[in-house]
C-alpha cells in the first residue's frame, strides 16, 4: 500500500474502513453465524469504557471478525484471547490489525474453535464481544454454569430485546435469573441496525454483568433452581401450584417457602427461588 494510500485508510471513518477492506479482500460475510460487524466508533468506545478494562486485565473476546473491537482491546489489557469459529477470519484479521508494535497487550492469542467448546481460564478474566446472538443464552450458560472460573464482568453487545429481558425486574424469565444468580445486569445503551455492517434485522444493546464475588448459592441449590425454573416456565401461564405444585412434596414446598402457590413464575424473585429450591431439598 502507497503511503498516499495509506494516509487516506487512516484518516476514513471506521465504516469506509471496514467496507474498503472488505471490498478489497472479496469478503462475503455469512449472517447465519452472527457476522454482522459493529462500524461504528461511540458505540465501540461505549463498549470499551463500559468494560473497563484495565492494564493488568486479561480480556475474552468471542467472534472477534476481522478485528474490529480487538483492536481496542489491544490498546488496553495486558492479555487478549480471541476466539473464532470461521477461519477465514484469523486470516483476515492478521492484515486488518494494527502492527503488533502498535499494540500494548503483552499477550495476544487467537483461537480457532467454537467458543461455547473452549475452555474459559481459571484465573481472573473479563468477557467483552459482539457477539453472535444466538449464542447469547448457551453463551452465558458455558461462562456461568460449565466454567471452573467465572468472569469477573461481561460485556456483551446482544439483541435489545433479550438485554431487557436479562434486566427485567418485574416479569422475570430463566435467563433473567440464571444471570442473576451470578451477576448484577445493566442495560448500557440501545445500537441501531445502522451501526453494524450489514445490518441486523434487529436492534441491539450493550449489556454489562458485573458478577458477584460468589453465586448467590451452591451450585446443588443452582442445579434445583434450574430444573425449577425449567418445569414452571413450560407452562408460563400457569399457576406454579400446576406446575411446581405437582412434584413430590411440591406444595409443600412451597408452603416452607412463604410463596403463595397461585403465582405465576414470571413474578418471583431470585431470592424467593433460592428459598424455595433449598426449602425442597428439606421437604
Amino acid at each position: 500500500m502507497s503511503a498516499a494510500r495509506k494516509y487516506a485508510f487512516a484518516m476514513a471513518s471506521l465504516r469506509e474502513k471496514v467496507l474498503s477492506f472488505l471490498h478489497g479482500h472479496r469478503v462475503r460475510l455469512n449472517t447465519d453465524l452472527g457476522q454482522h460487524f459493529l462500524a461504528d466508533e461511540d458505540v465501540l468506545e461505549a463498549i470499551v469504557e463500559t468494560a473497563e478494562i484495565g492494564h493488568e486485565d486479561h480480556i475474552v473476546e468471542i467472534g472477534p471478525g476481522i478485528g474490529i473491537l480487538t483492536g481496542r482491546l489491544l490498546m488496553r489489557a495486558e492479555e487478549v484471547t480471541s476466539i473464532e469459529l470461521d477461519a477465514r477470519m484469523i486470516t483476515l484479521m492478521k492484515d486488518f490489525l494494527p502492527p503488533e508494535n502498535e499494540r500494548a497487550a503483552r499477550k495476544f492469542t487467537v483461537v480457532h474453535e467454537n467458543a461455547l467448546r473452549v475452555d474459559f481460564p481459571e484465573t481472573p478474566y473479563k468477557i467483552v464481544a459482539n457477539i453472535p446472538y444466538h449464542i447469547t443464552s448457551p453463551l452465558l450458560r458455558h461462562a456461568y454454569l460449565e466454567s471452573t472460573a467465572q468472569p469477573t464482568t461481561m460485556t456483551l453487545l446482544i439483541q435489545r430485546e433479550v438485554a431487557e429481558k436479562i434486566c427485567d425486574e418485574e416479569h422475570a424469565g430463566i435467563l433473567t435469573i440464571m444471570v442473576k444468580l451470578f451477576g448484577d445486569p445493566e442495560m448500557i445503551c440501545t445500537v441501531p441496525p445502522e451501526a453494524f455492517i450489514p445490518p441486523p434485522a434487529v436492534e441491539s444493546a450493550v449489556l454489562k454483568i458485573t458478577s458477584h464475588p460468589k453465586p448467590l448459592a451452591d451450585r446443588p441449590t443452582i442445579d434445583n433452581i434450574l430444573k425449577f425454573l425449567k418445569l414452571s416456565f413450560a407452562g408460563k401461564r400457569k399457576m406454579l401450584r400446576n406446575t411446581l405444585g405437582n412434584l413430590e412434596n411440591g406444595m409443600e414446598s412451597l408452603a416452607k417457602a412463604d410463596i403463595d402457590p397461585a403465582r405465576r413464575p414470571e413474578t418471583l424473585t431470585v431470592t424467593e427461588w433460592i428459598e424455595l429450591a433449598e426449602r425442597s431439598t428439606t421437604a
